[in-house]
Protein backbone atom coordinates (compact mmCIF):
# COMPACT_ATOMS: atom_id res chain seq x y z
CA UNK A 1 0.00 0.00 0.00
CA UNK A 2 1.75 3.14 -1.55
CA UNK A 3 -0.87 5.71 -0.32
CA UNK A 4 -2.57 7.16 2.51
CA UNK A 5 -5.49 5.79 4.13
CA UNK A 6 -8.60 8.10 5.14
CA UNK A 7 -10.93 7.48 7.72
CA UNK A 8 -13.73 9.17 8.61
CA UNK A 9 -14.93 8.73 12.64
CA UNK A 10 -18.21 9.57 14.19
CA UNK A 11 -20.18 8.54 16.83
CA UNK A 12 -23.75 8.57 18.75
CA UNK A 13 -26.00 9.95 15.52
CA UNK A 14 -29.13 8.42 17.50
CA UNK A 15 -31.22 8.15 14.26
CA UNK A 16 -34.89 8.18 14.95
CA UNK A 17 -37.86 9.87 15.03
CA UNK A 18 -38.12 11.67 17.86
CA UNK A 19 -35.58 13.59 19.17
CA UNK A 20 -32.93 13.78 16.75
CA UNK A 21 -35.34 13.85 13.68
CA UNK A 22 -36.93 17.47 15.55
CA UNK A 23 -33.46 19.03 15.12
CA UNK A 24 -33.62 18.44 11.32
CA UNK A 25 -36.92 19.06 10.43
CA UNK A 26 -38.32 15.79 10.71
CA UNK A 27 -35.53 13.66 9.21
CA UNK A 28 -33.87 11.80 12.11
CA UNK A 29 -31.47 10.21 9.25
CA UNK A 30 -30.06 14.15 8.65
CA UNK A 31 -27.14 13.51 10.81
CA UNK A 32 -26.47 10.59 8.67
CA UNK A 33 -26.06 11.39 5.39
CA UNK A 34 -24.04 14.95 6.48
CA UNK A 35 -21.42 12.69 8.01
CA UNK A 36 -21.32 11.02 4.57
CA UNK A 37 -21.77 13.53 2.51
CA UNK A 38 -18.41 14.89 4.04
CA UNK A 39 -16.84 11.66 4.48
CA UNK A 40 -17.41 11.37 0.35
CA UNK A 41 -15.72 15.21 0.38
CA UNK A 42 -12.86 14.17 1.92
CA UNK A 43 -12.36 10.48 -0.55
CA UNK A 44 -12.52 8.62 2.38
CA UNK A 45 -11.59 4.98 2.00
CA UNK A 46 -13.95 3.74 5.30
CA UNK A 47 -16.80 5.62 7.59
CA UNK A 48 -16.42 4.00 11.62
CA UNK A 49 -19.91 4.77 13.27
CA UNK A 50 -19.11 3.79 17.07
CA UNK A 51 -22.00 3.30 18.56
CA UNK A 52 -25.15 4.65 19.12
CA UNK A 53 -26.09 4.99 15.51
CA UNK A 54 -29.76 4.23 16.20
CA UNK A 55 -31.52 6.12 19.33
CA UNK A 56 -33.30 2.54 20.18
CA UNK A 57 -34.66 -0.38 18.21
CA UNK A 58 -38.03 0.58 18.16
CA UNK A 59 -38.09 2.87 15.13
CA UNK A 60 -40.84 3.03 12.15
CA UNK A 61 -39.89 0.68 9.34
CA UNK A 62 -39.75 4.26 7.14
CA UNK A 63 -36.94 5.67 9.05
CA UNK A 64 -34.76 1.99 9.07
CA UNK A 65 -35.71 1.99 5.07
CA UNK A 66 -34.62 5.41 4.62
CA UNK A 67 -31.56 4.91 6.89
CA UNK A 68 -30.57 1.84 4.65
CA UNK A 69 -30.94 4.09 1.28
CA UNK A 70 -28.71 6.38 3.42
CA UNK A 71 -25.77 4.20 3.44
CA UNK A 72 -25.86 2.30 0.45
CA UNK A 73 -25.97 5.55 -1.52
CA UNK A 74 -22.79 6.47 0.36
CA UNK A 75 -20.44 4.27 -2.18
CA UNK A 76 -17.86 3.20 0.38
CA UNK A 77 -17.43 0.79 3.37
CA UNK A 78 -19.27 1.74 6.71
CA UNK A 79 -18.52 0.01 9.90
CA UNK A 80 -20.68 0.19 12.61
CA UNK A 81 -19.85 -0.64 16.48
CA UNK A 82 -23.56 -1.52 18.47
CA UNK A 83 -23.49 0.89 21.02
CA UNK A 84 -25.48 0.58 24.68
CA UNK A 85 -28.52 2.44 22.68
CA UNK A 86 -28.26 0.13 20.47
CA UNK A 87 -26.60 -3.31 21.66
CA UNK A 88 -26.64 -5.98 19.03
CA UNK A 89 -29.50 -7.76 20.45
CA UNK A 90 -31.90 -9.97 18.34
CA UNK A 91 -33.95 -7.55 17.86
CA UNK A 92 -31.28 -5.18 16.64
CA UNK A 93 -32.11 -3.28 13.72
CA UNK A 94 -29.23 -3.78 11.47
CA UNK A 95 -30.29 -7.73 11.99
CA UNK A 96 -33.60 -7.08 9.84
CA UNK A 97 -35.04 -6.17 6.80
CA UNK A 98 -32.86 -4.08 4.20
CA UNK A 99 -30.24 -2.63 6.65
CA UNK A 100 -29.47 -6.78 6.85
CA UNK A 101 -28.76 -6.66 2.83
CA UNK A 102 -26.27 -3.71 2.32
CA UNK A 103 -23.22 -4.90 1.21
CA UNK A 104 -21.49 -1.73 2.44
CA UNK A 105 -22.15 -2.43 6.14
CA UNK A 106 -20.45 -4.25 8.31
CA UNK A 107 -21.38 -4.57 12.00
CA UNK A 108 -19.07 -6.04 14.71
CA UNK A 109 -20.55 -8.54 16.54
CA UNK A 110 -23.32 -9.24 13.71
CA UNK A 111 -22.01 -9.83 10.65
CA UNK A 112 -18.33 -9.77 11.83
CA UNK A 113 -17.31 -11.44 15.21
CA UNK A 114 -14.52 -9.10 16.70
CA UNK A 115 -12.81 -7.60 13.25
CA UNK A 116 -13.34 -6.06 9.76
CA UNK A 117 -9.93 -6.93 7.30
CA UNK A 118 -9.79 -4.91 4.11
CA UNK A 119 -6.69 -6.09 2.73
CA UNK A 120 -6.29 -3.86 -0.44
CA UNK A 121 -6.07 -0.85 2.60
CA UNK A 122 -3.68 -3.04 5.01
CA UNK A 123 -6.05 -2.27 7.62
CA UNK A 124 -8.16 -3.64 10.15
CA UNK A 125 -10.38 -2.63 12.74
CA UNK A 126 -11.64 -4.29 15.75
CA UNK A 127 -13.43 -3.85 18.64
CA UNK A 128 -15.76 -5.27 21.16
CA UNK A 129 -19.73 -4.02 20.72
CA UNK A 130 -22.76 -3.89 23.00
CA UNK A 131 -24.48 -7.19 22.87
CA UNK A 132 -26.91 -6.05 25.41
CA UNK A 133 -27.81 -2.93 27.71
CA UNK A 134 -26.20 -4.29 30.91
CA UNK A 135 -22.54 -3.01 31.63
CA UNK A 136 -19.34 -4.17 30.00
CA UNK A 137 -15.69 -3.54 29.13
CA UNK A 138 -15.37 -2.54 25.94
CA UNK A 139 -11.71 -3.01 25.48
CA UNK A 140 -11.43 -5.80 27.93
CA UNK A 141 -9.97 -8.01 25.05
CA UNK A 142 -7.06 -7.03 23.18
CA UNK A 143 -6.64 -7.99 19.53
CA UNK A 144 -2.72 -9.41 18.21
CA UNK A 145 -2.26 -6.62 14.94
CA UNK A 146 -2.15 -8.59 11.79
CA UNK A 147 -2.20 -6.32 9.50
CA UNK A 148 0.12 -2.52 8.28
CA UNK A 149 -2.71 -0.66 10.19
CA UNK A 150 -4.74 -1.44 12.96
CA UNK A 151 -7.76 0.52 14.28
CA UNK A 152 -9.84 -0.17 17.54
CA UNK A 153 -12.86 1.00 18.40
CA UNK A 154 -15.04 1.07 21.38
CA UNK A 155 -18.33 2.51 23.23
CA UNK A 156 -17.73 4.40 26.59
CA UNK A 157 -16.88 6.41 29.41
CA UNK A 158 -13.47 7.50 29.11
CA UNK A 159 -11.85 7.35 32.94
CA UNK A 160 -7.84 7.74 33.22
CA UNK A 161 -7.67 5.59 36.44
CA UNK A 162 -10.67 3.39 36.34
CA UNK A 163 -11.14 1.08 39.39
CA UNK A 164 -13.77 -0.62 39.17
CA UNK A 165 -14.82 -1.66 42.76
CA UNK A 166 -16.40 1.72 42.98
CA UNK A 167 -20.27 1.23 43.45
CA UNK A 168 -22.21 2.95 41.81
CA UNK A 169 -20.28 4.38 38.99
CA UNK A 170 -19.93 4.74 35.12
CA UNK A 171 -20.93 1.62 33.03
CA UNK A 172 -18.63 1.03 29.81
CA UNK A 173 -15.41 2.41 31.58
CA UNK A 174 -12.60 2.46 29.34
CA UNK A 175 -8.94 3.49 31.22
CA UNK A 176 -5.47 4.80 29.95
CA UNK A 177 -3.95 1.25 30.79
CA UNK A 178 -6.89 -0.68 28.19
CA UNK A 179 -6.11 2.38 25.55
CA UNK A 180 -1.97 1.71 25.46
CA UNK A 181 -2.59 -2.23 25.63
CA UNK A 182 -4.33 -2.04 22.16
CA UNK A 183 -1.26 -1.33 20.37
CA UNK A 184 -3.46 0.41 17.73
CA UNK A 185 -2.86 3.19 15.36
CA UNK A 186 -5.89 4.90 16.00
CA UNK A 187 -8.96 4.29 18.99
CA UNK A 188 -12.24 5.39 17.79
CA UNK A 189 -14.34 6.25 20.81
CA UNK A 190 -18.16 6.85 20.77
CA UNK A 191 -20.51 7.97 23.80
CA UNK A 192 -19.24 11.70 24.54
CA UNK A 193 -21.42 13.99 22.50
CA UNK A 194 -17.50 16.55 22.29
CA UNK A 195 -14.77 15.98 20.24
CA UNK A 196 -11.75 15.26 22.40
CA UNK A 197 -8.39 13.70 22.29
CA UNK A 198 -7.80 11.34 25.23
CA UNK A 199 -5.36 9.33 27.09
CA UNK A 200 -1.98 9.79 28.15
CA UNK A 201 -0.88 10.37 23.99
CA UNK A 202 0.92 6.73 23.77
CA UNK A 203 -1.90 5.56 21.50
CA UNK A 204 -4.22 7.89 19.37
CA UNK A 205 -7.18 8.35 21.08
CA UNK A 206 -10.81 10.64 20.63
CA UNK A 207 -13.65 11.01 20.48
CA UNK A 208 -15.52 12.26 17.59
CA UNK A 209 -18.79 13.14 19.64
CA UNK A 210 -22.38 13.62 17.94
CA UNK A 211 -22.50 15.43 14.77
CA UNK A 212 -25.43 17.79 16.35
CA UNK A 213 -23.40 18.77 19.50
CA UNK A 214 -19.86 19.03 17.79
CA UNK A 215 -20.34 19.65 14.21
CA UNK A 216 -17.57 17.83 13.23
CA UNK A 217 -15.92 14.94 12.00
CA UNK A 218 -12.59 13.14 12.86
CA UNK A 219 -10.66 12.82 9.51
CA UNK A 220 -8.11 10.33 10.06
CA UNK A 221 -5.48 10.37 8.28
CA UNK A 222 -3.20 6.98 7.82
CA UNK A 223 -0.23 7.73 5.74
CA UNK A 224 2.09 6.27 3.23
CA UNK A 225 5.45 6.96 5.63
CA UNK A 226 3.90 5.43 8.44
CA UNK A 227 2.50 8.86 10.36
CA UNK A 228 -1.37 9.14 11.73
CA UNK A 229 -2.91 12.73 10.89
CA UNK A 230 -5.88 13.68 12.94
CA UNK A 231 -8.02 16.60 11.81
CA UNK A 232 -11.92 17.86 12.35
CA UNK A 233 -13.65 19.32 9.62
CA UNK A 234 -16.88 20.49 9.75
CA UNK A 235 -20.06 19.59 9.00
CA UNK A 236 -23.50 21.49 7.21
CA UNK A 237 -25.57 20.60 10.27
CA UNK A 238 -27.99 22.58 12.45
CA UNK A 239 -27.20 22.44 16.10
CA UNK A 240 -30.06 24.64 16.97
CA UNK A 241 -30.54 21.99 20.09
CA UNK A 242 -27.89 20.72 21.94
CA UNK A 243 -27.81 17.17 23.32
CA UNK A 244 -28.60 16.80 27.32
CA UNK A 245 -25.50 14.63 27.99
CA UNK A 246 -22.71 16.62 27.36
CA UNK A 247 -19.41 14.87 29.10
Amino acid sequence: MSRDVVIVHSSDLHVDHDYTARIHGGDGTAGLACVLDAARGVGADVVLLVGDTFDSHRLPQEILDRTAAVIAAAGMPVVLLPGNHDPAVPEAVFRHGMLAELENLHVLGVTHDEAVEFPALGLEIWGRAHRDYGDMVPLETIRPRRTRWQVAVAHGHYDPGVDRSIVPRPSWLISDDELVATGADYVALGHWNRAVQVGNGSVAAYYSGSPEYSGTINVVRLTSSGQVVVTRRELDIPREVAPTYVP
